[in-house]
């Protein structure tokens, strides 16, 4: 019998919400369970349409059966009535309600604010949707046309919905299609196709001057303003974030009307930012990325970004690493709104502290670090969990006045212990450390642990959009509890993904070990993938934040991109900036025979590949004598089809010069050995021979040509991912440093000053490195000519 009955009512249940208008296969997914069955059922009473409605209201009140915040479930009655009387009649409305019911709470309703932050009588035509919809199309129509149908439409709905929050999606849809249609036309096969990876290309025999390479079709990121994704300062009342706790109650995160408009006015609805480094390390490539969101975003809305230092371990932070960061910042081209320390805030943060017992959210444990780890295992409350309030008090005044060993007492948040998330398990406040701060002194002995300061200082310095990696996405439960705990204005939090670049380490443990155990040449080495050291390497801010920017800013993580795609922004840099110059690295002698020893004809060489005549600065002058010098790759005693360097009987182009025919080797005593090679030029260059060499002479007879040293940089790993490697420092590359001490240059080069950058024809970007001296100038292989990424590498 109770089987029948329990067929009966779910029969019952299934009809009623069929009569609301639901179409019956949500209609039965929703008697399947229990939870939303009770739900609906009672909404449906509740807003007196047990006999049905029509289905745009029915579909409104399953929303609200599914979505209602519980802290305003008084207030239900009077949102179902405005419903049912289609007041409220748009996802858009209902949205905006949940959003003020969640805030107001059990407080008492203002009727005049909740309709006006729900658009109750706003009334928006199909005409005034179509009016915004032109204007957005309009206002990215060379975007459109580009991209066609690859265009991200719910982009573009987001723009009209901002201009019209309670105007009809679903009609903004339609006439968003039809005006796209109208501009582009029928979709043809390209517009379905996904971008198909090109083949690879076989490198040319010879390497000439590299000419600007096609570019990898653009991705929607690269045209797109990345920043669009983020919401406005005035949109952080809504509700985006729920926390679950284990007795069943949901904690819906945003701010009072109160709070949102206490912090508009102290911020003048500014967009405000930060980028938070640990003054422990130095700063990588990931890095760039958070300062390309942190920085970009501010800029972008014409905000402000602070440069916060979080110092709140003080047994690791040094100045070295402070002035570092401040110096990257600006080389990165970023200017921060003002420079701030976690510790500026250390007085704050300790009285928010007394504030959190007060209030019953935090108390004085005394259980080791061991002990800790068992019982959050166990998911078991500390013995000290519900000690009196006043007792915890007393203990942190004792902490704070030092009377309490290090180790012996820590101040936890009183949280979740039987929570899902691990981040909830009452973290550590305080800790007691005997340890002098670089910046506050003595004052203190107990230190506040990050996951209590950092939420707490983003909210003392009125940050509107707290941005960090993935990885710190279970902690937005512990950050939005404790401002909530304390009342307090509470950020915008959102996350993304990390910069994962393939055959590199960037985690500070394993940087630090390369670094410590001499793997590496210091930070700044130009293997590594730190900002220093790419910055050595020759590798140019505008080339990093294009890499950044083109990757864009997802929330999918774990993505490992090649390094090849950063090389391709690199090339495509510094074939713009960088002028080109001559070197041999090394060096076989060649002595021109019908070119008197005494002589030397002045030739022009190009500074750039475009260089007009009429402009002297383009052109740089090489003397071109009778001793010459190739690289030694450039000849062979064998000649081939599919060689176009020197060989016997043979002609090439000495770039910018003449032609030249080799008549004479001289060989060592081993008679295998080059030592010298002789040869004709032809002072008329009727000679038409294919390959083109690039070449050093000597300046004047018995003078060498000007000698540099030249260091060629590979990958430091082997493999695409030694993170995952067990052995992971086995994975280095034994070859990603070669040093060719005596490599000529031409003349033109001894005035170059560190870090200039230069194209060395036919063998890649170069620039000075910082060891050069006045004796002897020092180069730096940035990266070679060649590029796989625009010939479909990811």
């Amino acid at each position: 019998m109770p089987a029948k009955d329990d067929a009966s009512d779910k029969e019952k249940c299934l009809d009623l919400f069929l009569k609301i208008g639901l179409d019956e296969r949500t209609a039965r997914n929703t008697v399947a369970n229990n939870k939303v069955t009770s739900n609906l059922t009672s909404v449906i009473t509740e807003a007196g349409v047990t006999d049905g409605c029509s289905r745009t209201v029915g579909n409104l009140l399953y929303t609200v059966a599914t979505k209602y915040p519980s802290n305003a479930l008084p207030h239900r009655p009077t949102l179902l009535q405005y419903i049912v009387s289609t007041k409220v009649k748009t996802t858009a409305q209902l949205d905006a309600a949940f959003s003020f019911l969640a805030t107001t709470g059990l407080e008492n309703l203002d009727l005049n604010k909740f309709e006006e932050s729900c658009g109750v009588g706003v009334e928006v035509s199909t005409e005034d949707i179509k009016q915004a919809v032109n204007e957005v199309v309009e206002e990215n129509k060379a975007s459109i046309l580009e991209l066609r149908y690859r265009t991200n439409v719910g982009v573009l709905l987001g723009h009209v919905r901002k201009s019209l929050p309670w105007g009809d999606a679903k009609v903004a849809k339609q006439l968003l299609d039809a005006k796209l249609y109208e501009l582009l036309g029928d979709r043809t096969a390209a517009d379905d196709e996904k971008p198909s990876k090109k083949k690879k290309e076989k490198p040319a025999k010879v390497e000439d001057n590299a000419a600007p390479v096609a570019a990898p079709e653009k991705s929607p990121e690269e045209d797109l303003n990345p920043y669009l994704i983020f919401p406005y300062p005035e949109e952080n009342f809504k509700v985006h974030t729920e926390v679950p706790f284990s007795d069943g109650s949901i904690l819906r995160c945003c701010n009072t009307r109160e709070l949102l408009d206490k912090h508009l006015k102290a911020t003048g609805g500014k967009v405000l930012t930060r980028f938070p480094p640990e003054p422990n390390g130095y700063l990588h490539i990931g890095h760039a990325k958070a300062m390309f969101i942190d920085f970009g975003l501010a800029k972008d809305r014409d905000g402000v970004c602070y440069l916060r230092y979080d110092d709140t371990n003080p047994e690791a932070e040094k100045q070295e690493y402070i002035d570092h960061i401040e110096e990257i910042v600006q080389w990165m081209g970023w200017k921060p709104f003002k420079i701030t320390y976690t510790s500026d805030y250390f007085q704050e943060l300790y009285e928010l502290a007394v504030e959190l017992i007060k209030r019953g959210c935090a108390y004085v444990d005394h259980q080791t670090p061991d002990e800790i780890k068992e019982y959050r295992e166990k998911k078991m409350n500390s013995p000290w969990r519900d000690r009196p309030i006043s007792e915890s008090l007393k203990l942190f005044e004792e902490m704070r006045c030092g009377e309490i060993e290090e180790g012996k007492a820590t101040l936890r948040m009183k949280q979740d212990m039987q929570s899902d998330n691990y981040n909830m398990y009452d973290l550590i406040a305080y800790r007691i450390k005997f340890t002098p701060h670089p910046r506050a002194g003595d004052k203190w002995c107990i230190y506040p642990s990050y996951d209590y300061s950092h939420c707490i200082v983003d909210s003392l310095e009125n940050i509107t959009h707290s941005l960090c990696t993935l990885e710190f996405e279970t902690r937005r439960a512990s950050y939005y509890w404790l401002l909530h705990a304390l009342g307090i204005y509470q950020p915008y939090v959102w996350e993304y993904s990390r910069l994962n670049v393939s055959n590199t380490v960037m985690s500070k443990r394993k940087l630090n070990r390369l670094v410590t155990d001499k793997w590496v040449d210091g930070w700044d080495d130009p293997r590594l993938m730190t900002l220093a050291g790419l910055r050595r390497r020759g590798i140019t801010p505008t080339a990093i934040n294009a890499f950044v920017r083109g990757i864009g800013i997802t929330r999918s993580d774990g993505t490992l991109i090649s390094v090849e795609r950063l090389e391709y922004h690199v090339r495509e840099e510094l074939n713009r900036t960088a002028p080109r110059a001559m070197v041999v690295l090394h060096p076989l002698k060649v002595v021109i025979t019908n070119l008197e020893a005494n002589s030397a004809i002045e030739v022009d060489a190009k500074k750039w590949p475009d260089a007009q005549a009429n402009d002297s600065s383009a052109f740089y002058k090489i003397p071109f004598s009778n001793v010459v010098y190739i690289e030694h790759s450039d000849f062979r005693m064998q000649d081939s089809k599919d060689y176009y360097g020197l060989a016997p009987g043979k002609s090439v182009i000495l770039r910018y010069a003449f032609p030249i025919k080799c008549t004479e080797v001289i060989l060592a005593d081993d008679n295998e050995t080059v030592l010298e090679i002789r040869a004709e030029y032809d002072p008329s260059k009727k000679t038409k021979p294919k390959g083109v060499l690039h070449w050093v002479a000597q300046p004047s007879p018995g003078v060498d040509p000007l000698k540099v040293e030249v260091r060629l940089f590979e990958r430091l790993f082997l493999s695409e991912n030694p993170a995952e490697l067990d052995n992971w420092l086995g994975d280095l590359n034994p070859n990603s440093k070669v040093l060719i001490p005596n490599a000529y240059g031409v003349s033109s080069l001894k005035n170059a000053k560190v870090g200039e950058n230069f194209q060395f024809e036919r063998l890649g970007y170069f620039v000075v490195d910082r060891d050069s001296t006045s004796e002897k100038l020092v180069f730096n292989r940035t990266v070679t000519l060649k590029d796989n990424y625009s010939k479909g590498g990811k």
